[in-house]
């Protein structure tokens, strides 16, 4: 299958929203958490890499990504250097990082472009009635907040939903959390322990935050996550 190239936008320094479509298919089903491969021979070998789906299924052929520019990566550079109308292989959606059925109030944990499939969750299930989500977003500075106008707009439309940036590096201006996102735990999960935790980012993150739900008494079962270095 191949993917053709509708717009790349930048977010933050490095990272940019890619809009594609799916060729020769009218309809594009996944999951929300789910990820595409995309694929490409460079300097004579087949580099795959995965990547989280960034949108909502649509029914249509269209799905969103967004990545980083990896220094010394092989696949970043030739998808940032992409032009609309271009393609490169995919593959079909996949993976087992989704919500839970049935769905309960839960807590979504990101550090960077960790952000993706969490936007994916709350554009799908916001708007359909779903249970409270807490989205406890971890980036170094201000302005690495990935769709942050989008995240305000929809806890502003969902009373069930809270957003919660929190930067490690804050400026002299910033006026909301700071440190790391182990240290607003507590406060995000209060007294419920009848909640579900979805974790994705820096392997660091996830580690800490794991053993800090354990520590707390959370069964490992409540807590479904994904890493990368």
């Amino acid at each position: 299958m191949q993917a053709r190239l509708v717009s790349s936008s930048a977010l933050a320094e490095g990272v940019n929203h890619f809009v594609f479509e799916a060729v020769g298919v009218d309809r594009l089903d996944f999951t929300p958490g789910q990820f595409v491969s995309l694929q490409a021979e460079i300097e004579g070998k087949q580099i795959t890499r995965a990547y989280s789906l960034a949108s909502a299924p649509t029914g249509g052929n269209g799905f969103e990504l967004c990545l980083n520019l990896v220094e010394g990566g092989r696949l970043s550079p030739r998808l940032f250097a992409l032009r609309p109308g271009e393609q490169i292989e995919m593959s079909a959606p996949l993976g087992t990082f989704v919500l839970r059925d049935p769905a309960r109030a839960s807590i979504l944990i990101a550090t960077g472009t960790g952000i993706t499939p969490f936007r994916s969750f709350l554009r799908a299930y916001l708007p359909n009635g779903a249970p409270e989500f807490t989205l406890l977003f971890g980036v170094r500075h201000e302005s690495n907040i990935l769709y942050r106008a989008e995240f305000e707009t929809l806890q502003q439309a969902h009373s069930q939903f809270r957003f919660w940036p929190t930067l490690s590096r804050p400026g002299s201006g910033w006026g909301g959390r700071a440190g790391h996102v182990q240290a607003h735990l507590e406060a995000a999960i209060g007294r419920r322990r009848d909640i579900d935790f979805y974790l994705c980012g820096l392997k660091q993150m996830v580690d800490g935050v794991r053993s800090a739900l354990k520590e707390m008494g959370f069964d490992r079962k409540q807590i479904r996550y994904e890493k990368y270095d």
